[in-house]
């Protein structure tokens, strides 16, 4: 069974493709009257607020219509920035050797969260070196992943 998220990601990845940028990730956080669904957009030449703009018009367009979130929510249209989200396992690929924050669904050894060297990526696992111990995490287990930036 597909996350929420992955639902959602199908269902407007083509209205933010419209707009000639990609749809780098979706989160949806549940709050009552504060929820929020957050979409992620990249384009290779930056992402200015006028580009937020249109992707919210476009993928507003298509929510109104599909109605998917029965609740009330915010819309924020986002850059990932430099604590760049990570969706899928391309995205860790593209960063090996770098710093990562991971947050597991289920626990791994009592263990949820991870912070360290993104190693490698062995199937559907990437492997992160924490305080000199790897740690194979499942890709399909990860709630949450997102760049370390670095300031050097």
């Amino acid at each position: 069974m597909a996350k929420f998220e992955d639902k959602l990601t199908e269902m407007l990845r083509p209205a933010v493709e419209e707009t000639g940028k990609e749809l780098l990730g979706i989160e949806f956080i549940s709050a009552g009257k504060h929820s929020v669904l957050r979409i992620y957009i990249e384009h290779e030449n930056g992402i200015t607020v006028d580009d937020c703009a249109e992707v919210s018009r476009q993928v507003s367009a298509v929510l109104d219509v599909e109605d998917p979130i029965s609740t009330e929510y915010n819309l924020e249209v986002s850059s990932p920035g430099l604590d760049r989200p990570l969706f899928n396992k391309s995205h860790y690929e593209a960063i090996i050797g770098e710093t990562v924050n991971v947050k597991l669904s289920i626990p791994l050894n009592g263990r949820r969260k991870f912070k360290g060297e993104l190693a490698a990526i062995e199937g559907d696992n990437i492997i992160i070196v924490v305080d000199g111990e790897d740690y194979s995490l499942n890709v399909n287990n990860i709630e949450k992943g997102n760049l370390v930036p670095r300031f050097d």
